[in-house]
């Protein structure tokens, strides 16, 4: 009897009795033999040494495909595992993921881990690599698997091993003396995880992220393909460090934050100049496109969040008050249970559909402590967050206005190209599978007539229904996901919304939830990083600054000044008994995209000199032409 398994090209492989990924990538050459990391079986990723049941659909992995990163950054956290209990004994390992661009493990020891440590583990690290140990799957019995880890002073393991579901099998990995509690899969050797990781830094951690709980220490990690990869992601994390909105933040101006009000901005002159700059181009865009604005209470009462589902879903990331009369009130985090009931009002005809309301007003959430940074993850902000209320037929033209606006937004901003996730149903979701069928079938209706090429973002859609998800590539390369349109069935049900069909009847609208922005605050942290502070002309809360070489030219300055001020344009006058170069270093470090600067020569000729920040050039203009021109540019773009 022959084994037969089918290979990505269509192209059949048969063996006398089933065989791992690895013989069969033998037979097909010695070369993918060599780098074959892992495979996949019918879709399901496997260690390359198993054997594959008869008639599976097989594919090599190799560390060109997708799925290598992740196995890289897998082992990676179990080498340095190994090599931090082989440098201290005494340490406990307890639970080691991969996260974004890298790894970290958390390790319970009374002696807190420091710079040269890493530095050490990593050294280590290398070592096992170099051992080439093999990495090998068994499957223990449980109470054995316990026995093992406590006899070993590894308490964290033997609970994890006890909590596991009754029908889980207990799976270990071995690597040289080292074993892990894992389900897998790995790669065949450590040799096999190459150069291309560094250790970053140490952090706190509780364990089960439960405060009342062991306190450990967690060593982050990042890992690679290979040194070029890493040594590209090292210099794009050190240009972000120095783009960080909240360091470039302090340079221009814009704001603060302090212990009293984590998570919060304490927004300066300058700075909310800016957002608000921000919020009326959005809003100007929103009207054009026949959005009308409404505003919605910032406290509800907790029996409408429970109607719509919020409560269960985000119920501990509420803020909540207990009025007199004993009501528990939340402070709104998002805006839709709000517009659902301004629908409401009244009786609402097909005609009037569709309906578009938009709102900017605050919203809190409360975030955990260590997931706050600065703008980009914040407890209170504003959204351009509006709501649409459309039958059926309507989601593929709304769906069209939408994705229109957004690209001209984003180009606006420079963005020229995103890319489009579609997200379907968690697992955790309201609404029968009907409903869902119902939605995911309209969103990708409206994709396909639009001719949009969408990645499959699977069960990462909103409890309520699928969305698509607008993701931006900045400056250095980093990837920010920010617009969203979702399709929603279930909340106008939930909340009992309806409108009078053509034939006389009830019908439940379609809602549909988007944003182009998303947060204002956070899509200003991305604005500053991607552009290293240099806004566009519009957007910078200070346009130009009016600089004197001389005090004789004071008086000039002074006009010039009130002259953008009548114009419409915020002007700061500098008359200071500086230097020139000091002033000029001084406004460009707080990224002024324009520098007047104004002598004797300027004021006796009624002109100015103008310097753009990033130029050591300066061009002589008259200065009605001057202002006329800088009035033309800092014109909102709507």
């Amino acid at each position: 009897m022959s084994v037969s398994y089918q290979l990505p090209d269509g192209a059949n492989m048969e063996f006398e009795q089933p065989v791992s990924a690895l013989e069969i990538a033998g037979r097909i050459s010695k070369k993918l033999a060599k780098q074959a990391l892992a495979a996949k079986a019918n879709g399901n990723l496997i260690d390359v040494y198993l054997p594959i049941d008869d008639g599976a659909t097989v594919e090599i992995i190799t560390r060109d495909t997708d799925e290598a990163l992740e196995l890289i950054r897998h082992d990676a956290a179990h080498v340095m595992a190994q090599a931090v209990q082989e440098l201290f004994p005494d340490t406990q390992v307890t639970i080691g993921p991969t996260i974004a661009n890298g790894f970290y493990y958390d390790f319970h020891r009374d002696i807190p881990f420091t710079p040269d440590d890493l530095k050490t583990i990593e050294k280590r690290m290398l070592e096992i690599v170099r051992r080439n140990e093999e990495i090998r799957r068994e499957i223990w019995d449980r109470d054995e698997a316990v026995a093992f880890f406590l006899e070993k002073g590894e308490e964290f393991k033997a609970e994890i091993i006890r909590d596991l579901p009754a029908d889980q099998e207990v799976s270990l990995y071995r690597q040289g003396d080292f074993i892990d509690l894992c389900r897998g899969p790995h790669l065949p050797s450590t040799s096999k995880l190459g150069d291309g990781f560094k250790l970053t830094k140490v952090a706190g951690a509780y364990w089960r992220g439960d405060a009342d709980k062991a306190q450990l220490q967690r060593i982050y990690g990042t890992a690679w393909r290979d040194k070029k990869e890493l040594n590209a992601y090292l210099k794009q994390l050190e240009e972000a460090e120095k783009r960080d909105h909240r360091k470039l933040a302090k340079e221009m101006g814009l704001f603060h934050i302090q212990q009293e009000a984590v998570g919060s901005m304490f927004w300066h002159p300058k700075g909310w100049r800016m957002r608000k700059n921000l919020e009326n181009y959005i809003r100007g865009k929103m009207e054009k496109g026949g959005y009308e604005e409404v505003s919605t209470p910032q406290m509800m009462d907790r029996i409408l969040w429970e109607q719509s589902g919020h409560w269960d879903k985000y119920g501990e990331d509420m803020f909540t008050v207990c009025t007199h009369d004993h009501k528990e009130m939340a402070v709104k985090p998002m805006n839709c249970p709000g517009h659902v009931q301004i629908f409401k009002q009244g009786i609402t005809s097909y005609r009037d559909l569709p309906i578009r309301l938009g709102e900017f007003t605050t919203l809190f959430r409360n975030e955990a402590h260590g997931a706050l940074h600065g703008l980009m993850r914040a407890r209170s902000f504003s959204q351009d967050d509006a709501h649409i209320f459309c039958t059926e037929e309507q989601v593929n033209e709304e769906t069209a206005g939408f994705i229109k606006m957004l690209r001209e937004v984003y180009a606006d901003f420079g963005f020229d190209s995103f890319r489009i996730k579609f997200s379907d149903r968690p697992d955790n979701r309201a609404g029968s599978d009907e409903t869902w069928d119902k939605a995911e079938g309209a969103l990708r209706s409206a994709v396909e007539s639009l001719g949009l090429e969408c990645e499959l973002n699977p069960g990462e859609g909103a409890f309520y229904g699928p969305k698509l998800e607008f993701v931006l590539r900045d400056a250095i390369g980093r990837d920010w996901q920010c617009g969203t349109l979702q399709v929603d069935f279930v909340l106008p049900d939930r909340l009992d919304a309806e409108y009078v069909a053509e034939d006389g009847s009830r019908q439940r609208p379609v809602m549909l939830h988007r944003a182009v922005l998303g947060s204002l605050e956070r899509f200003l942290g991305i604005l500053i990083e991607s552009t290293a502070g240099h806004l566009p002309l519009w957007l910078a809360p200070r346009p130009v600054a009016v600089c004197t070489i001389t005090n004789s030219a004071d008086e000039y300055a002074t006009t010039v000044q009130q002259k953008l001020v009548a114009a419409g344009i915020p002007a700061e006058l500098d008359i200071r008994n500086e230097k020139i170069g000091f002033k000029v270093r001084e406004h460009s470090r707080a990224k002024t995209p324009r520098i007047w600067v104004i002598g004797e020569q300027e004021a006796q000729h009624n002109q100015v000199a103008i310097r753009t920040l990033g130029s050591q050039a300066t061009e002589t203009v008259d200065l009605d032409e001057a202002v006329a021109a800088l009035a033309e540019a800092t014109r909102l773009p709507i």
